[in-house]
């Protein structure tokens, strides 16, 4: 049975992981439950988080860009 410290080692390494895994634009909008369209007008706004290009006609955001555009938003509020 692992130990307690490798076991957070290795959860530590997923997040780490995770956070880094990119959403599709697709994915984004759905995971922040709003439509593409809104999601094109929030990008075209220059508000929303930064984007990585995928390849000339698809575009997507990390998982981690998502949670600090979405905690600033909140610090907003």
């Amino acid at each position: 049975m692992p130990h307690i410290e490798e076991q957070h080692q290795r959860s530590d390494r997923d997040r780490a992981r995770d956070d880094q895994r990119v959403m599709t634009f697709a994915e984004w909008c759905d995971d922040n439950s709003f439509s593409e369209s809104t999601g094109r007008r929030i990008r075209k706004a220059g508000t929303g988080p930064r984007f990585i290009e995928l390849s000339d006609r698809r575009i997507g955001v990390t998982i981690s860009e998502n949670r600090r555009w979405q905690n600033a938003r909140a610090a907003r509020a």
